[in-house]
């Protein structure tokens, strides 16, 4: 690499530091306030609700997060995330200090923190545009995936030795504390001005209307937005499996166990994003994409054969292994085919629509393994005599047809998306947007002044 395509990696590598560590300490107080509230509540229920109120604003603001990012430069953006999201946490941190939070508060100062945090992603992913060169944008993606996993493992162990030995208080402290070197990473680099495009210039307007058009123009590319669409509905079925693992593992086995097979999973998070950050992905990413989502279906046609953890462990690791490809193959083609300066809103659409069906996915997955798959394959059930002699019969052996089915349904879906040409084609039919050394500033005092 050249000194600019150097500069710009070293950028990067300091502003994915700090939000590295900014993700760790989200992920230990929301592990620890989950536990909280359920020993306080008892109420599954209750504790459920703070994944709604953490979701929710990513799905609903995401329109306009992604318009105010493309009209500020993305550093000044991450920095009113982290701003926002740090003094709320204070905020719970004081309270808890106090002895005096009630749930309300909880659910009212998460959903501020994810208010703010619908801006993070969306600006992370268009700044890394614009500092990495084009052709290591797969590494890039690895290496967020990368930390997302570490966080991922670490929180869990970290956030209950804390509680034992400090207090939940310690807990939201450090999760402070992980804000202010975020902004001190973020305040330490600057983030060049995107160049502007037609299509930029095009879409300027009023706020609604910018948030419009990065629908507009995913609609306007069919390869794009048959790829979205492809995801959106795939998140039914993999949507469920999030809340199907435990109770799978739970029918069988104690909670120790589950606890190895969630480890499992989050190793494998890890080790796939470990390789594709030193390998980039496949070259030709769209290839990528629907290969490895067909082995994901295949896969989770294997975890509902048998009531093993060993498989079942095998199998999540698996899951989760491919999980980081797939986000640098899908993430690298959408940075190089959507101008810079249009990444903010096309990127926000692009998570809106995409996560638009885990509610549905969550709403339905208990329902249907307690009331339909269950009693299917409970003992004496209507399929006991048939499906029940190679899957076996008696508890959990429901959610395992519904994973079988759920396999299927994967499969079916990739291979009917595989038929779209114009999906196969997307990076053939699609201009690049980037060149493919990193985009320098064409003034650096302008790149200060907007930094």
């Amino acid at each position: 690499m050249d000194h600019t395509e150097t500069r710009g990696m070293t950028r990067f590598l300091v502003v994915w530091a700090g939000q590295v560590v900014s993700m760790l300490g989200s992920n230990l107080t929301g592990f620890a306030l989950g536990v909280w509230v359920y020993q306080q509540t008892g109420s599954a229920t209750r504790f459920a609700f703070i994944a709604l109120v953490t979701t929710l604003p990513a799905v609903l603001l995401s329109p306009l997060a992604g318009a105010l990012i493309d009209r500020v430069n993305r550093r000044s953006a991450m920095i009113l995330s982290d701003a926002g999201a740090g003094a709320a946490t204070l905020v719970l941190a004081l309270l808890l200090w106090r002895g005096d939070l009630r749930l309300w508060e909880i659910y009212l100062l998460l959903g501020v923190n994810a208010t703010f945090a619908a801006l993070q992603w969306p600006a992370f992913s268009a700044a890394t545009t614009l500092l990495v060169p084009k052709r290591h944008l797969g590494r890039a993606s690895g290496m967020v995936q990368m930390g997302e996993g570490a966080a991922t493992i670490l929180a869990p162990l970290l956030a209950g030795a804390l509680v034992v030995a400090f207090g939940i208080q310690s807990v939201v402290l450090i999760d402070f504390g992980t804000f202010v070197f975020a902004l001190i990473t973020l305040l330490a680099v600057r983030i060049p001005a995107p160049p502007v495009s037609a299509e930029g210039v095009k879409g300027r307007g009023a706020l609604w209307h910018e948030a419009l058009s990065g629908w507009s123009f995913i609609r306007q590319r069919p390869g794009l937005l048959a790829l979205l669409l492809l995801f959106a509905t795939l998140g039914v079925s993999l949507g469920m499996v999030q809340v199907l693992l435990a109770p799978l593992v739970l029918s069988f086995a104690s909670a120790a166990v589950y606890g190895r097979v969630a480890s499992a999973a989050g190793l494998g998070m890890l080790a796939g994003s470990l390789l594709v950050s030193v390998w980039g992905g496949p070259r030709r990413r769209i290839s990528g994409i629907l290969g490895f989502l067909l082995v994901k279906g295949g896969i989770l046609i294997l975890a509902g054969l048998r009531p093993s953890a060993l498989l079942i462990g095998a199998a999540a690791f698996l899951f989760l292994f491919i999980d980081p490809i797939l986000y640098a193959c899908s993430q690298a083609l959408w940075q190089s085919k959507v101008p810079p300066d249009l990444q903010g809103r096309v990127f926000a659409m692009r998570k809106m629509v995409g996560w638009s069906t885990l509610p549905l996915a969550f709403l339905c997955a208990g329902p249907l393994a307690d009331r339909v798959f269950e009693p299917l394959l409970a003992v004496g059930g209507p399929l006991a005599g048939s499906v029940g002699r190679f899957l076996g019969v008696g508890k959990g052996r429901g959610i395992g047809l519904l994973l079988i089915v759920l396999g299927c349904s994967v499969l079916l879906t990739v291979l009917a998306a595989s038929r779209n040409s114009r999906l196969r084609r997307v990076e053939q039919e699609l201009p690049d947007a980037l060149p493919e050394e990193a985009i320098p500033s064409a003034d650096p005092l302008a790149v200060n002044a907007a930094g």
